[in-house]
């Protein structure tokens, strides 16, 4: 079975620098045991390296881009070689003076390839390797040229002071929903922008309807019903950093056992279509598969859960996102897959990376 994302997107540069998917969620979603098998989508490997603080046998991360799995690999060198808040300088979570430095210290770690791709991106280390993506510099140029014509910095740091829900709904209604928010949230957040600047074009094949607005109904929940004092996706957005709202990876009370649990995860470059023939079947107990569904046909993915299915074990669990391409377990597949949709529900509303519009958890039977 073919990846048909393959066919239409461009995986030759790092697209994500940073998992933009809240592994809150994702570990309470899994409930990883001790002992399992599980696999992720890599992305840029953060919700990877969370899983392995759950204590699992193997975490198998995939990814089709090359430049993808170096942001992973070289996060891994950074657990093994650095200290925590050494590991935030490095990320750009945090102001650091010389993060080159800081690389070299990793350097060794990386293999070949690697350490070539990272000995050429200079700039993004200095920035913060937490910076190198495409879809991090759509976000920069929000941040640098767009957000000031809207809102002072000083707005800014009120909204991220978080406050009560009553207080975030007033200062929201008040200060922050002017006519000038959201025309230019509309413009900057369409699809023709976002495919040219922060998503590959290819990504938008099967979604309907306004990408701006229903983004803009979902920022609202991000400000009023969620907490922006601890949001990390909503720092790095308005800030280009975390600051003290860390995503899970990054959590000092984690890092310790991510560091200790390394030599568990594996990762390759390769479309989970492409892996799944290669466990034998009924041993995978949870898979993190990002918004993979969300590039694909409704005929591809129906192949694609079955495939999981076949690989997976009674109880294991599925998890992945929605943001604008509906998609869920078919009804041909009802007597395999049954949806945890009121866990899912429940956990789409603590959603911190607050732009997907559904979270699917679906349990293999």
């Amino acid at each position: 079975m073919r990846s048909e994302v393959r066919q239409h997107a461009d995986f030759s540069a790092v697209r994500y620098a940073q998992c933009w998917e809240d592994a809150d969620i994702l570990l309470t979603a899994l409930d990883i045991q001790p002992g399992q098998q599980c696999l992720s989508i890599a992305s840029a490997g953060d919700n990877a390296l969370a899983m392995l603080s759950r204590g699992p046998e193997r975490v198998v991360a995939l990814d089709l881009s090359a430049a993808q799995l170096a942001c992973l690999e070289l996060r891994v060198a950074a657990y093994r070689e650095l200290e925590h808040h050494e590991l935030l300088g490095l990320m750009g979570s945090r102001p650091w003076r010389d993060r080159a430095a800081l690389y070299r210290r990793c350097r060794t770690a990386l293999t070949t390839d690697t350490r070539r791709f990272w000995d050429t991106q200079g700039a993004a280390i200095r920035q913060g390797i937490g910076s190198a993506g495409k879809f991090e510099r759509y976000f920069r140029l929000f941040r640098q040229r767009v957000l000031p014509l809207v809102h002072s910095s000083d707005r800014v740091a009120v909204l991220l002071a978080g406050g009560d829900r009553h207080t975030r709904q007033q200062f929201y209604d008040k200060q922050w929903d002017s006519w000038r928010w959201r025309l230019l949230f509309r413009l900057f957040f369409s699809r023709f922008v976002m495919g040219r600047l922060g998503r590959d074009p290819a990504f938008f094949r099967y979604v309907e309807g306004s990408v701006a607005d229903r983004l803009l109904a979902r920022t609202r929940h991000a400000l009023t019903a969620l907490d922006p004092a601890e949001n990390p996706y909503l720092h790095w957005i308005l800030t280009g950093e975390h600051g003290s709202a860390l995503p899970y990876a990054l959590r000092q009370e984690n890092f310790d056992a991510i560091r200790t649990n390394l030599d568990r995860l594996e990762w390759h470059r390769c479309s989970v279509e492409e892996y799944l023939p290669r466990l034998e079947p009924g041993t995978l107990h949870a898979c993190n598969l990002s918004d993979i569904f969300e590039y694909m046909s409704s005929d591809a993915q129906e192949q694609l859960l079955t495939r999981l299915h076949e690989a997976g074990c009674p109880g294991g669990r599925l998890a992945y996102w929605n943001m604008l391409a509906p998609r869920c377990r078919p009804e041909s597949l009802a007597d395999r897959l049954h949806p945890l949709t009121e866990l899912a529900d429940r956990l789409h509303t603590q959603d911190k990376a607050f732009f997907y519009s559904r979270f699917v958890v679906e349990e293999l039977r």
